[in-house]
């Protein structure tokens, strides 16, 4: 099955289960191999989990020395959530959490995680960022994240300006043992449909369009993007 045909799926929000449950392969990396996924709401934040075989985090893209060809290790949460709801143009693709690391570009300006005086020489570390996923035929696994022009294009306030539909909202994540986690500000999320997807992303080589596909895929927790999780309200 292609890797976005679940995508256009219809579903049913009460027909479906809370978690993703997910078999283990030997074929794949341990700190990519997802076997759970779960998000939960207290109606103002939003708490993403993925379990792994192996070591969360434990594995990251080599430096190349510079933008143009970059790689990215990522953890992905893909949502029904409309892109809008985190300041991107609504309906405008795939809104997804992500949990990631690339050594060779920060994309945070305004953050510096690795807390050493200097916010610009970070992206090795583990960050987060919400981006707009978008169908793209040229790249490797189909989907890239969205092409855009900043200044034109609609954008959250804390976009760092990079031509893709890309945000850094700066929320730490939690990479602990076998689990990556990430929580963030999210209003209206109860009963949103998600997926959990390990993969890797390059920066084009020649610094065109599409300027960041996904090139390759570890693992999709329900198999075919079908976004059979739901994120459930916490109980009060």
């Amino acid at each position: 099955m292609p890797l976005v045909l679940g995508l256009a799926l219809a579903f049913s929000p009460a027909a479906l289960a809370h978690p993703v449950h997910s078999p283990t392969d030997d074929t794949i990396n341990p700190a990519f191999d997802i076997i759970h996924a779960e998000a939960s709401t207290n109606g103002r934040l939003v708490t993403f989990a993925m379990e792994v075989a192996g070591q969360a985090g434990a594995e990251k893209p080599q430096a190349v020395g510079q933008l143009q060809g970059a790689g990215v290790a990522a953890y992905v949460w893909p949502t029904s959530l409309d892109p809008s709801s985190v300041g991107f143009e609504a309906e405008s693709g795939i809104l997804a959490l992500a949990i990631t690391a690339h050594p060779d570009f920060d994309d945070t300006p305004l953050f510096d995680e690795n807390g050493d005086g200097d916010p610009s020489n970070d992206g090795a570390d583990w960050h987060s960022h919400w981006v707009v996923l978008s169908e793209e035929a040229q790249c490797g696994a189909g989907l890239k994240v969205r092409d855009v022009s900043p200044g034109q294009d609609v954008l959250p306030p804390t976009a760092p300006y990079l031509p893709i539909a890309l945000d850094s909202p700066g929320m730490s994540p939690v990479l602990d043992g076998s689990t990556a986690r990430i929580t963030v500000p999210v209003a209206g999320a109860d009963r949103v449909a998600f997926d959990a997807v390990t993969a890797e992303l390059t920066v084009n080589p020649e610094g065109d369009v599409p300027l960041l596909c996904v090139t390759g895929v570890h693992d999709i927790a329900s198999g075919d993007l079908s976004l059979p999780g739901i994120i459930m309200g916490e109980p009060r």
